[in-house]
């Protein structure tokens, strides 16, 4: 019986992580799951019901209350926050702003950890975050690690937020993307590394199209041995 495949992305905030993940799924009919997407899930549902993040039972309480599902559609792939559509909510600054927060603590991680694999035994996927390639599937069958300038990344995200119609600016943004590029890379739990055997992905000067040709190069010979 032929094994299930799968895609790790690892990388930076705002390096387009999802945007990859998302149109390689959709080119070799894989199932997408954002693991960031999980933990910005988990935060809102933190910050709606104001929980003390310092104190552990609260913390282990909540998670106990949350669960999390991704719905994909020809057009989109929508996450649910306990049946409730929350995939504009999540990307809006009051989660920007803490998910790194919470996605330091411990038990946090291993909840989240506990799902993703769980979803990974599900078929082909891809999925992309801080940890797939070095703690979620260490042994994945293709690791990428995306990375790209600092300023080249705040003013895609800058862009990306206008577009919607949210009112910020950049000096913001860049602060923001700083910050939880400290959080991220230096947390005790899990932190963002490249994996050794992961091939880098700059995409700084290359576009959406170019940057699935790269991907797809290295996935080609692992679906020959299918």
């Amino acid at each position: 019986m032929s094994k299930n495949i799968v895609v790790a992305i690892d990388g930076y905030s705002s390096c387009g992580k999802s945007t990859l993940a998302k149109a390689l799924a959709k080119k070799l009919n894989f199932i997408y799951i954002d693991s960031g997407a999980m933990y910005r899930a988990v935060t809102l549902f933190f910050l709606r019901h104001n929980i003390d993040l310092k104190h552990q039972e609260s913390v282990i309480d909540a998670l106990s209350k949350i669960q999390i599902d991704f719905q994909t559609s020809e057009t989109q792939t929508l996450i649910t926050l306990n049946s409730e559509d929350v995939s504009k909510e999540i990307r809006q600054m009051p989660v920007a702003d803490k998910v790194s927060t919470v996605s330091a603590i411990k038990d946090v991680r291993i909840e989240m950890v506990k799902q993703q694999q769980r979803m990974g035994r599900s078929g082909n996927i891809v999925m992309d975050g801080r940890d797939i390639g070095t703690v979620v599937f260490p042994n994945a069958d293709l690791k990428l690690f995306m990375t790209a300038d600092p300023q080249i990344r705040a003013e895609r995200r800058y862009n990306e937020l206008i577009s919607k119609g949210e009112k910020v600016n950049m000096e913001d943004i860049f602060e923001n993307l700083a910050k939880r590029d400290y959080q991220d890379t230096t947390r005790e739990e899990s932190p963002l590394i490249q994996a050794v055997d992961a091939v880098v992905l700059d995409n700084s000067h290359i576009d959406e199209t170019q940057q699935l040709e790269f991907a797809i190069r290295y996935i080609k010979p692992l679906l020959s041995k299918k």
